[in-house]
């Protein structure tokens, strides 16, 4: 799945992102708001893992994504 349509359905896409990174709070995923750029921040930021990590897992979580 690509990026655009996790972020067209963004309230959805809230609740199966808190399930993979339970860190993030419902204010980060608001302040997120379907921009990937800081979703991968905060995940970063969150959990301390590489951006390059941090991008890989992102992909893996939208591929496994059904919507």
């Amino acid at each position: 799945m690509d990026w655009n349509r996790v972020e067209g359905n963004w309230k959805q896409a809230k609740g199966k992102i808190k399930e993979q990174w339970g860190k993030l709070t419902d204010d980060d995923l608001d302040q997120i708001a379907g921009k990937r750029d800081q979703l991968e921040g905060k995940i970063q930021e969150r959990y301390g893992i590489q951006k390059d990590r941090v991008r890989s897992d992102i992909d893996d979580w939208c591929r496994r994504q059904t919507w």
